[in-house]
């Protein structure tokens, strides 16, 4: 039986991805490197300082760690801008009725996103109170595909792994979910998420009646 239901933030529950990517292109434009929308793919799932650092290899700079951080912290400054003029309106359809069913069908509900600005997020889309434990960034040292954000969530509802259900949208995030030993709806492409247990095109696609059957 499939007990909990933990969702990704940024491309399942709302296209955050899209500030992060204008955020990440802004700061690789001051360091003179280009920065594509599929090199951007590479950066979904990780943590800040790794996606800086792929943007760094991209143009071939090394840093030191304290520049590194400076950086970071600059992007994530655009990022938080940009991010304090969403709107509720900017969940995707359907997000928010597919976690009252589960929660009506008895299912936990958990958010566990790599971003250190989630509570940010899920507040501006008056979300919070939707989320009966929310594990972000600032909680844990390892990023995806590492699964301790995950295995966090687990422990913090109570809930074995097994008896957890992941949506994602990114490759890191769908190893994550693997390696917790969970099972993992990703949300996307099958191109890109093939080694999750069911792929849906939207978070909204998925069927609630075959929960069990994952």
């Amino acid at each position: 039986m499939i007990k909990a239901c933990i969702f990704d933030l940024d491309g399942v529950i709302v296209d955050t991805a899209q500030y992060h990517f204008m955020a990440w292109k802004r700061l690789a434009k001051e360091l003179g490197v280009e920065l594509t929308e599929k090199e951007n793919e590479r950066l979904k799932g990780v943590s800040r300082i790794r996606s800086l650092e792929i943007i760094l290899e991209l143009g071939g700079i090394q840093l030191g760690n304290a520049e590194k951080e400076r950086l970071a912290g600059k992007k994530n400054a655009w990022f938080v801008e940009y991010v304090h003029a969403m709107k509720p309106g900017e969940i995707f359809p359907g997000v928010k009725k597919l976690i009252l069913d589960l929660k009506n069908q008895g299912v936990r509900v958990a958010l566990a996103s790599s971003s250190k600005n989630a509570d940010t997020v899920i507040r501006q889309l008056k979300i919070e109170k939707e989320f009966e434990v929310v594990v972000d960034g600032k909680m844990v040292v390892h990023s995806k595909p590492d699964p301790e954000i995950f295995l966090l969530a687990a422990k913090r509802l109570g809930v074995e792994p097994p008896s957890c259900v992941v949506f994602e949208d990114a490759e890191a995030g769908v190893e994550a979910a693997l390696r917790a030993g969970m099972k993992c709806v990703g949300v996307g492409s099958a191109e890109q998420l093939g080694n999750a247990n069911l792929i849906v095109k939207r978070t909204a696609d998925f069927d609630i009646t075959k929960l069990n059957m994952l």
